[in-house]
């Protein structure tokens, strides 16, 4: 059943709630960066050690996520959307008190893998878009929430630091307030969107398992193109964001300030790409042709960024930054658009989750590879890799079948 003929629309309570959710996801990641090494030295007596202790407390969080994905949204083909992002948010709530109290570093790390797991429910957020948006605007609402999100990259460090002066526990005790205060808003406003007699039948223990789903899902017809796709986009634009900060440095010279600025700027550069210019070019071009100039445009950015280890150039450097910011604003919401096309009613949440779970392990190995490549073939060299890896999905996105593409936009509704 198509999502217009749903029993209800999208209402603007409801849309609230997803909203507020989705700050909190981009939060829950961003609010430690500034604070970590505080919190992780309080509990690590040898210095030496603070760095891989940080480092795994990024780590656990995107595990966490992997493994909690798939099953986060089987469950919630299951037994609705809504209880689950409640859950959800409880879990999250849960997560930043543990990592506000302390008291051990295995505390922290629980902490980090409660929001972690809870912290997958990106997934459901995108199945419940999906039921209750009419397809034709779906990359629009894809593209709104990713510019909520690029908005929260750069205001979550910056909030986290601010509300540091007042102690360092005090980030994640307003987080989990505002998790609280919003699973409570979600008990009076938010609708259940699946409808009864189109949930899943039954669910198994071993369907939670995210190896299988993820088998599973890629046995879909033609999902199997999209979700390598976005493996290969994910792996090759993570490179990015990894390991700017070292190769500023190294190439130009820079500061911590001048790529926390870096960073600012792309921010911005998303939430207008998504916020607008993709608004008004889905207007005009259908979903497909938006994502191959999305390809596009990342791979151009990724060449002038590894330009920089031959060229040492600001410029060139903050350009590249912009146009990658289009690149990955044009391309995230409308690949998503083609797969939710692709799934069925009953099969949103599995799929959404097999979706996070496979981004998830590009967050995990992309950065490792971008090091990698870094240490041992050249400065420039993780992005010529990003580049080509982009390359290759622009063929695969060619050849995919002439039905996928026309599901990008659909004749009727």
């Amino acid at each position: 059943m198509d999502s217009l003929s749903r029993p209800f629309s999208p209402n603007r309570k409801a849309l609230t709630f997803v909203i507020i959710t989705v700050i909190l996801d981009t939060l829950g990641f961003m609010l430690i960066v500034p604070v970590a090494p505080y919190l992780v030295a309080r509990y690590v007596s040898n210095p030496g050690t603070i760095g891989v202790a940080v480092g795994w407390l990024g780590s656990i969080y995107a595990i966490c996520q992997f493994i909690a994905a798939p099953g986060l949204g089987i469950l919630s083909d299951k037994f609705g959307r809504r209880p689950l992002l409640l859950l959800c948010l409880l879990g999250s709530a849960i997560g930043f008190l543990l990592l506000g109290l302390g008291g051990a570093l295995w505390v922290l790390f629980l902490g980090r893998a409660i929001d972690g797991i809870t912290g997958a429910n990106t997934s459901i957020i995108i199945a419940y878009i999906t039921d209750v948006v009419p397809s034709l605007e779906r990359s629009k609402y894809f593209g709104l929430i990713g510019a909520i999100g690029a908005g929260c990259v750069v205001l979550g460090p910056a909030v986290g630091g601010l509300l540091a002066r007042f102690g360092y526990q005090v980030p994640f005790f307003v987080a989990g307030a505002v998790a609280l205060a919003n699973v409570i808003f979600g008990l009076f406003f938010m609708p259940e969107s699946v409808v009864k007699d189109q949930s899943t039948p039954q669910v198994s223990i071993a369907s939670l398992n995210p190896f299988r789903a993820l088998k599973e899902i890629f046995r879909m017809p033609r999902l199997g193109w999209l979700l390598i796709a976005l493996f290969s986009f994910t792996l090759a634009t993570v490179i990015l964001p990894s390991n700017l900060g070292l190769f500023a440095k190294d190439n130009l010279n820079w500061d911590a300030d001048r790529v926390g600025l870096l960073f600012s700027v792309f921010g911005i550069s998303s939430v207008v790409v998504q916020g607008l210019i993709l608004q008004w070019l889905l207007k005009r071009l259908v979903a497909y042709r938006v994502m191959i100039a999305g390809l596009c445009f990342s791979m151009v950015s990724l060449l002038l960024v590894a330009l920089i280890a031959r060229v040492a150039s600001p410029i060139l450097l903050t350009i590249g930054i912009i146009i990658f910011a289009a690149g990955e604003g044009f391309t995230s919401p409308t690949l998503l658009d083609l797969i939710t096309h692709e799934t069925d009613e009953r099969s949103q949440g599995k799929v959404q989750g097999g979706s996070q779970s496979v981004q998830s392990i590009a967050n995990i190995a992309g950065p490792v590879m971008a090091g990698t490549l870094y240490d041992h073939l050249g400065h420039g060299t993780p992005y010529l890799t990003g580049a080509g890896i982009i390359l290759l999905v622009l063929g695969l996105l060619v050849l995919v079948p002439p039905a996928l593409k026309r599901a990008s936009h659909p004749k009727t509704e």
